[in-house]
């Protein structure tokens, strides 16, 4: 059974998540979402929540499977057997970021694999910063996320952003 990993902080998941996973979820027996911890961020969203969010937008992908993961993802890598990491790609320097990111995972294994997968032109401009701050000023994200998370993440990010 072939694995990729398809890790984020997904901070919230955008569209432009989903598409790349459902793509990538056409390319292996199985698609291990892993929701990262990532120290150098903070996070609006609990990895609870980011793991719920994913779940609920990809429920109709048989072949997903959503984790919270809080290590080193070479060490994902080796846990689930995994084949490749795959990513998304918005632009050039999301090549570069992506490329170097490669590089030192296979310093610390080198049978560490990268798919870079181009974004959906439409999805291209969608980030999660993005989409907190359209958010924010209670602005339409819905061509942004899932709708069945929309309400959730605009109340969320409103909420925070009353409180600040």
């Amino acid at each position: 059974m072939k694995t990729i990993i398809f890790p984020g902080s997904f901070d919230p998941f955008s569209l432009g998540h989903a598409d790349i996973a459902r793509r990538a979820a056409k390319l292996c027996d199985r698609l291990l979402v892993a929701v990262m911890l990532n120290r150098g961020k903070h996070p609006l969203f609990s990895i609870e929540e980011r793991v719920d969010m994913v779940r609920q937008c990809l429920k109709d992908v048989p072949n997903i499977e959503v984790i919270a993961y809080n290590r080193l993802l070479v060490d994902l890598f080796l846990e689930s057997g995994a084949v490749a990491v795959v990513r998304g790609l918005r632009s050039e320097s999301d090549f570069r970021n992506e490329a170097e990111m490669s590089a030192a995972n296979r310093l610390l294994l080198p049978a560490f694999d990268s798919i870079l997968l181009p974004c959906r032109i439409d999805l291209v401009y969608t980030s999660s910063s993005i989409i907190k701050e359209v958010a924010s000023y209670g602005g339409d994200i819905s061509a942004m996320v899932s709708p069945e998370i929309v309400d959730f993440v605009k109340t969320r990010i409103l909420e925070r952003t009353k409180r600040d």
